[in-house]
């Protein structure tokens, strides 16, 4: 049996996670953030003792906020992902870290390799960077960093909810059709995430989100079709007529060649995803 430690588990990914390890046998400890505030090295130290396995879920992820408060941004995103690598290190851990396409330009016309250069456009995408090269730094042969994107699932605010509630409230909603990416149901992302350590895979960086690709006008008529409205109320409309403080990227498809060179399939199709997830998350 493998000790697990999930860090973040009551955020969306980690209440999803934490079930799927437990139904494939593993021992898990769930670790909110009232729990271990991972700037505190030596909360995340007494944490992560006695595991074999640690998957940070727990991060800044305040998009717009970090505009203007790039500091504690950076103190979790990168301070708090050092402490817990090192940790690891210290331990005999693996870990398994979340990162975002947010690291991108996010102006690609192809999907992103997992070697592509990073050149984050905001203060989270700068300080998801650095998270990433402190796990690389210091656990370089037992760590996996698994960017994502468009995540949905039950346990938390996000897109597809959003679209939900709003059929329910509005004849019509406008819905940007120029930010491109991949759908990704948290449990699936869950899945992939056991799978990547059971295979102990080589260590290095995989995009953990859905094949196929659409855009939020896309995903937002999906989710009108399913609850059984008509896909016309959703109007197409531009990001300019949505600005925040911290830029969209217009393009976040990740490549997922790492998957095939790993023995491992990449994540299904988004939308096969979605029909799955909508009697789990609905009813």
């Amino acid at each position: 049996m493998t000790q697990w430690v999930v860090l973040g588990a009551q955020g969306m990914l980690g209440a999803d996670l934490v079930p799927v390890l437990r139904a494939q046998g593993h021992h898990v400890v769930a670790v909110a953030r009232a729990d271990c505030d991972i700037t505190d090295a030596a909360a995340v130290r007494k944490a992560v003792a006695g595991a074999d396995v640690v998957v940070n879920c727990a991060a800044y992820t305040k998009v717009d906020d970090a505009e203007t408060d790039e500091q504690t941004a950076l103190a979790v995103n990168g301070g708090g992902a050092r402490n817990v690598a090192i940790a690891c290190a210290d331990s005999g851990a693996g870990l398994v870290h979340l990162s975002t396409d947010y690291v991108f330009a996010g102006d690609a016309t192809t999907p992103y390799d997992e070697d592509a250069p990073v050149a984050p456009r905001t203060a989270y995408g700068r300080s998801k960077v650095a998270g990433e090269e402190a796990v690389r730094a210091e656990l370089p042969h037992r760590s996996w960093i698994v960017r994502t994107a468009w995540l949905y699932g039950a346990n938390g605010p996000n897109f597809v909810a959003t679209m939900r509630r709003l059929e329910g409230s509005r004849d019509t909603v406008d819905v940007v059709d120029d930010q491109r990416g991949q759908p990704t149901w948290t449990v699936d992302l869950a899945a992939q995430i056991e799978a990547l350590v059971a295979a102990n895979a080589p260590a290095g960086i995989y995009h953990g989100t859905s094949s196929g690709q659409t855009t939020w006008h896309g995903l937002a008529r999906e989710v009108f079709a399913l609850a059984g409205a008509d896909p016309e109320r959703v109007h197409t409309t531009s990001s300019a007529a949505f600005v925040r403080p911290a830029p969209r990227p217009s393009y976040s498809v990740l490549g997922h060649r790492r998957w095939s060179e790993a023995g491992l399939a990449p994540i299904r199709d988004w939308r096969q995803a979605l029909h799955a997830a909508w009697p789990v998350m609905y009813g």
